[in-house]
C-alpha cells in the first residue's frame, strides 16, 4: 500500500470526529435554556366530618340469661294416693292462678271431716245441758233464799263446768275447720300463672305430705341479671330505697335470631361480684310468652336463653358524637382549620359506645374533624379536603 492510501485511511475517520463534535457542540449551543417551575404541594387527602350538637341518649350494652321472676317448688300438705292428675301437668305445660294440678285421695278426709262434726254436735250438746243445769241450780238458790243474800259457790251454779263446756265446744270446732282445711288441701292448685319447669308425680302415686312434687315457674314476668362495669351504673336509673321510680328502659334481643321484647330495670343485687367486680342488674320484662296478648309478635321469652340487652340512661340535651376511628391517641383529635391545615386538639371522652365516643370538650360545633388515618401526621400540615359528611 502507498504512503498515499496510508494518510487517506488514518485522516478521514478523524476528520468524521472533528465533524461531529463540531456538530454536537452547535446543537448544545443552540438548545433553548429550561424554564424553572415551582410546584405547588397541595396537601394530603382527608376525609372530614362537621361536629354537629345534638341530644344524644346514653345506651349501656350488656347481656344475661333469661330466668323467672317467681318460682316454688309446690309441696303436698295432706298425705294420699293420687287420684286426678291435669292433662297439663307436664313440663312445659301452662296453668292460670287457682286452676288444678292434681287431686289426692278424699274419702280419709271427709271421713275426719263428719267425725269432726260429730264431736261439735256433742259438745254443744254438753255445753247446753250444763248451761239449764246452772239456770235451775240460779233458781233454786233464789228461790230458797240459802246463804242471807250472799252469792252461792260458782261449783253451786255450774260455772266452772260451763265453762269447760265451753272449752270443748271451741276445741271441737277448731277440729272441724282443720279437717275441712286438709280435705281442701287434696286439690293442689297452681298459685299463680305459671308454667311446669318439672314433675315427679303420677297417677295413683302415694304422695306423703312435705315431699316436692312439681316445680312452678310464673309466667306473669320474666328476668334477666345483667353484670355491668360499676362506671356504667351513674349513667342509669335504678330504683332503690334512696331512688325511688321507675328504672331506665331496655331492649332485649335474642342471640340467635334478633328477637326484640321491651323491659325495665326494676332493682340491683346491692353487691359487686368478687371475681369480675362487677354489679347485677335485673331488668323485668313483663308476660314474656305472649299470655296476655301484651308481648309483641315473636316467639316467646324462653327461661335459659342468653340475650344482649341495651339500657337506655340519661339524655344528653347538647353531645357531640364522633366515629371512633376519629380518636387518636392520648384522647386527641385531628381538626381540619379555616386555612385546611392540620391542628391537634385534645379532648374530653365521656364514655365510649360501639363504634362511637361522646365528647365533653375539647371541640365545638362547626368543626371539621379528620377521619383519615395519616403517615407522619404534624402540626400545621396541608390537607386536601374531599367530602364533608354530616353527622347522623
Amino acid at each position: 500500500m502507498s504512503t498515499k492510501s496510508k494518510l487517506i485511511k488514518i485522516a478521514l475517520p478523524l476528520i468524521i470526529i472533528a465533524f461531529g463534535i463540531v456538530g454536537m457542540r452547535v446543537l448544545v449551543l443552540s438548545r433553548p435554556v429550561p424554564q424553572k417551575e415551582v410546584r405547588e404541594n397541595p396537601g394530603a387527602l382527608v376525609e372530614v366530618l362537621a361536629v354537629a350538637a345534638g341530644p344524644k341518649v346514653v345506651e349501656v350494652i350488656g347481656t344475661g340469661t333469661v330466668q323467672p321472676s317467681r318460682e316454688v317448688a309446690i309441696t303436698p300438705q295432706s298425705s294420699g294416693a293420687v287420684v286426678a292428675l291435669s292433662p297439663r301437668l307436664v313440663p312445659g305445660g301452662f296453668f292460670r292462678k287457682g286452676e288444678e294440678l292434681l287431686r289426692i285421695e278424699e274419702i280419709d278426709y271427709r271421713l275426719a271431716v263428719d267425725r269432726a262434726r260429730a264431736a261439735l254436735a256433742r259438745a254443744e250438746v254438753e255445753l247446753a245441758t250444763v248451761q239449764g243445769q246452772g239456770r235451775i241450780a240460779r233458781q233454786e238458790w233464789d228461790r230458797l233464799a240459802l246463804g242471807d243474800g250472799e252469792e252461792p259457790n260458782p261449783l253451786v251454779l255450774y260455772q266452772p263446768q260451763e265453762k269447760n263446756a265451753r272449752a270443748g265446744v271451741a276445741s271441737a270446732q277448731a277440729a272441724l275447720s282443720q279437717a275441712e282445711l286438709d280435705l281442701q288441701r287434696t286439690r293442689l292448685v297452681a298459685p299463680f300463672n305459671g308454667r311446669i319447669r318439672s314433675e315427679q308425680v303420677e297417677l295413683g302415686q302415694y304422695l306423703r305430705a312435705g315431699s316436692a312434687v312439681v316445680q312452678f315457674a310464673g309466667t306473669d314476668a320474666a328476668e334477666v341479671l345483667i353484670p355491668l362495669p360499676l362506671e356504667e351504673l351513674p349513667w342509669l336509673s335504678i330504683p332503690g330505697p334512696a331512688s325511688p321510680g321507675s328504672g331506665s328502659p331496655a331492649i332485649i334481643r335474642g342471640a340467635v335470631d334478633g328477637s326484640r321484647w321491651t323491659g325495665r330495670v326494676v332493682r340491683s343485687l346491692g353487691e359487686v361480684d368478687s371475681l369480675g367486680r362487677m354489679a347485677r342488674l335485673v331488668v323485668e320484662v313483663e308476660d314474656p310468652y305472649g299470655l296476655q296478648g301484651s308481648a309483641e309478635a315473636g316467639p316467646a321469652l324462653e327461661v335459659g336463653m342468653f340475650v344482649t340487652v341495651t339500657l337506655r340512661g340519661q339524655e344528653l340535651p347538647k353531645a357531640l358524637v364522633l366515629p371512633r376511628r376519629a380518636l387518636r391517641d392520648a384522647d386527641t383529635v385531628w381538626v381540619a382549620d379555616p386555612q385546611d391545615l392540620l391542628r391537634m386538639r385534645k379532648v374530653e371522652v365521656l364514655r365510649l359506645e360501639g363504634e362511637q365516643a361522646l365528647i365533653g370538650a375539647g371541640l365545638e360545633a362547626g368543626e371539621r374533624v379528620i377521619l383519615t388515618p395519616l403517615s407522619g401526621a404534624a402540626e400545621g400540615m396541608k390537607l386536601r379536603i374531599v367530602a364533608t359528611k354530616a353527622r347522623s
